[in-house]
């Protein structure tokens, strides 16, 4: 049986995605070398071990897996490992679909009936383009329910950790979490300047310019998005770090004013929006 997968090529650059595991990125490569972290496509188990992959409707965690919004209260089933929390909504846990393709371009979309997951219905689609210098997606959402929505959207890079790997981020402040991995207070930090190597975050950044740079020994990156946070996770023991461009600080729905942390409520037909781009020079 064959993979489902599909594959975009520009120039030097390869995009190989899978649709049928949450409209994830399998890989990206400038001819042989990883951008992302890389797996080849039909080899690819799930949206977890790939490179990149949707973050719809909420990033990070969702607080005990219970929220409450215009006075009714939801919960959500559990969907990671043995969390407390979910995590990352429900776009990178559902198959996606080929609305249409051509050698530069291609739109998934992945259609959501409110349930156990997540209790109001939507629509989402990933607009991929890839030119010989970047990649760039684009997230469309439209709510399906017959109420407002809470809304965040965002995408999970995955970026294989170097010899030399760097961070150039500027932003206002970072969030600290407590115990049970939540953020609690927002402390000011105005960036992020130094080797993945010397850093152990696991924190949404708030404030964010709207422009990350990456580089190693062999490429330079720049990371842009519509949105103005970040979560940023360099953990010590892994062969990668993430730098996620999100609309929301994590579990936003939770504050006292969701709204003013990002969070968006999209009333019934409405829609939101978000893009990501990465530009790639290799040195």
């Amino acid at each position: 049986m064959t993979t489902p997968h599909f594959e975009l090529h520009a120039g030097a650059l390869r995009l190989a995605l899978r649709p049928d595991l949450g409209g994830s990125i399998a890989g990206l490569w400038h001819r042989h070398l990883p951008v992302l972290r890389c797996t080849e496509p039909g080899e690819l188990t799930g949206a977890r071990q790939s490179g990149c992959f949707p973050l719809v409707p909420y990033s990070n965690r969702l607080a005990y897996r219970r929220f409450r919004w215009k006075g009714v209260d939801y919960s959500t089933q559990p969907n990671f490992d043995d969390s407390p929390h979910s995590l990352h909504g429900v776009g990178w846990r559902r198959p996606w679909d080929i609305v249409s393709s051509s050698a530069l371009d291609l739109v998934l979309r992945c259609r959501h009936e409110g349930d156990a997951d997540w209790p109001f219905a939507f629509e989402v689609r990933q607009y991929f383009t890839l030119t010989p210098e970047a990649m760039r997606v684009q997230m469309v959402f439209d709510n399906l329910a017959e109420i407002a929505q809470p809304v965040g959207l965002g995408w999970h890079p995955y970026f294989p950790k170097r010899a030399r790997s760097r961070l150039h981020i500027e932003f206002d402040g970072r969030w600290d979490s407590d115990a049970a991995q939540l953020p609690v207070r927002k402390v000011a930090q105005g960036g992020i300047d130094s080797d993945v190597m010397h850093l152990d975050y696991d924190n949404c950044f708030d404030g964010w310019r709207g422009v990350a740079r990456i580089r190693d020994e062999k490429m330079s990156l720049q990371l842009k998005s519509s949105v103005d946070r970040l979560v940023v996770y360099t953990p010590q023991q892994r062969d990668y770090y993430c730098v996620e461009p999100v609309s929301h600080v994590s579990n936003a729905i939770h504050m006292a004013d969701p709204q003013a942390h990002g969070l968006r409520s999209v009333a019934p037909g409405e829609s939101a929006e978000a893009w990501m781009q990465l530009d790639v020079a290799v040195l």
